[in-house]
């Protein structure tokens, strides 16, 4: 993979994976994450979705590249 990884979603629980390199997105409503969907850069190749991103996008995260993957909700 040559490409980068990004994580989109609320500043909260995104803001840590600057630490390991990735591309930090925060958006905190759903108009946020769709701006932020719609400028990502063309070298990012995978996107981490928060479940509240994943579900402001619907099913314009279903695109083959970038591959998307949804982090699990925390627990109680």
């Amino acid at each position: 993979m040559t490409g980068r990884v990004a994580v989109l979603g609320e500043g909260t629980a995104v803001s840590a994976f600057a630490l390991a390199g990735a591309l930090v997105l925060p958006a905190d409503d759903d108009a946020a994450v769709r701006s932020a969907w719609a400028v990502l850069p063309a070298d990012v190749e995978v996107v981490v979705l928060t479940a509240a991103a994943a579900q402001a996008l619907g099913p314009v995260h279903d695109r083959p590249l970038p591959l998307t993957v949804v982090m699990p909700e925390a627990g109680p």
